[in-house]
């Protein structure tokens, strides 16, 4: 079954997802330690990607690791040295709201033959970051989103899916000082009923996970608090996969 099956099959049968990204940028037995705890606690997939440097010889040890616990493991690049063989799938991404010519299309076009030579299947993903205060708002020089116009976000939710993309990655950051606005993700959930949305990025606490899942939200990502607190991480995720958006 493909990637994208695996993940259609589970959202059509009412279900919520949550995916766990690793850090190729991280001892082996820290992977290993972070990978298992997540998958006790129902993670549903791993995301290999979310630091500078990550070296493709990283990148295919990490996912080597991860392939033992027999969920899909898929590429969330920063860049194209986070493409390996080694993976199932990759986040094949367009950075929606940069200014950077390269993550609008340089990128994809230096990555699209080696996703191609390397077998891995592609999800075609609009990528969002909402914030400007992280990382990947520096390096990607996005415009950030005003909380006060989540309309904005749902005009790119509209657009992502009449430029026949699947998924909709609206994302904090890294490390974000707070999570995804629930108004950005209801906006996108209005404006389109095709798309996968993910959300990720500053999702610390349950509360604020449910708020996602009812807004709209079909798959939660967290990295940072999986590997700070593993116990508050397997809250958040009963907290977003265990909503039912009718209550």
């Amino acid at each position: 079954m493909s990637i994208h099956k695996y993940i259609v099959n589970k959202i059509s049968s009412g279900k919520k997802l949550h995916f766990t990204l690793i850090d190729p940028d991280k001892p082996l037995e820290d992977i290993d330690r972070i990978s298992s705890e997540m998958v006790k606690a129902g993670t549903d997939a791993f995301l290999i990607g979310g630091s500078l440097g990550v070296t493709p010889e990283e990148a295919s040890k990490t996912a080597k690791a991860l392939k033992k616990h027999g969920l899909p493991v898929i590429v969330f690049p920063g860049n194209i040295n986070c493409l390996t063989p080694e993976a199932d799938a990759v986040l094949f991404m367009i950075l929606l709201n940069s200014l950077e010519p390269y993550y609008l299309m340089g990128a994809q076009l230096a990555g699209a033959p080696l996703v191609r030579k390397y077998g891995l299947e592609s999800l075609p993903t609009g990528y969002l970051v909402v914030y400007g205060s992280t990382a990947v708002a520096h390096v990607g020089r996005i415009v950030p989103i005003p909380e006060s116009k989540p309309e904005i976000v749902g005009a790119y939710a509209l657009a992502s899916e009449m430029l026949g993309l699947k998924y909709l990655y609206i994302e904090g950051g890294s490390g974000a000082p707070k999570p995804v606005s629930p108004s950005f993700i209801a906006a996108a959930r209005k404006a389109s009923k095709k798309l996968i949305i993910i959300a990720g990025g500053g999702v610390r606490e349950p509360a604020i996970a449910r708020k996602i899942a009812m807004a709209g939200a079909d798959i939660l990502v967290t990295g940072t608090i999986v590997e700070r607190d593993p116990g508050k991480a397997k809250e958040i995720i009963r907290s977003f996969k265990f909503v039912h958006t009718s209550s």
